[in-house]
């Protein structure tokens, strides 16, 4: 198995527009007995109430919604390439029909109680500061008609960055 380095989220490297909507990443978080994860591509990174966060957007019908609802921590896994199916996968199929981190054949490790997968080439691991649902603040109304017609709008999560993990 992989060893992982701990890094300053200061030293992540990568642009992270790329590394979220192009790359993709895993969102992982855990109710306590299981963990569930799913695939995105809307989040990013930066730096919020002086401190490194990065930020995701679940919808209330996600199975992972109530997973990060109950966590206090969450992470995201970045892949290489090889990954692309399995991302895929974990994109279009629900944890509440089968365990698809099985099916994948990811190796769930914790750390400080936050779930995340051997597999990736990082990780940021996450504690839970802020969390607010998306409404009809819009200042563009065509966000609202392309993205939201049945208006299920996403909860946003910022998370504070304790730690980052690449493999050696």
């Amino acid at each position: 198995m992989a060893e992982f380095k701990h890094i300053s989220p200061y030293e992540l490297e990568g642009n992270p527009i790329r590394m979220i909507a192009k790359d993709w990443a895993l969102a992982t978080a855990t109710d306590g007995t299981a963990a569930n994860t799913m695939t995105i591509s809307w989040g990013g990174v930066g730096c919020l109430w002086n401190k490194p966060v990065a930020f995701l957007f679940v919808r209330p019908q996600r199975h992972t919604f109530r997973f990060t609802e109950v966590a206090d921590s969450f992470s995201l896994g970045f892949f290489d390439e090889s990954y692309r199916e399995a991302l895929t996968y974990c994109g279009t199929v629900s944890g509440r029909e089968e365990d698809k981190i099985a099916h994948c054949g990811f190796t769930t490790l914790y750390q400080n109680g936050i779930p995340y997968f051997a597999e990736a080439d990082k990780v940021l691991l996450c504690r839970k500061l802020y969390a607010q649902d998306l409404g009809e603040q819009f200042a563009l109304s065509p966000i609202v008609t392309n993205q939201y017609p049945q208006r299920d709008y996403h909860r946003m999560y910022v998370g504070e960055i304790v730690d980052v993990l690449v493999k050696e």
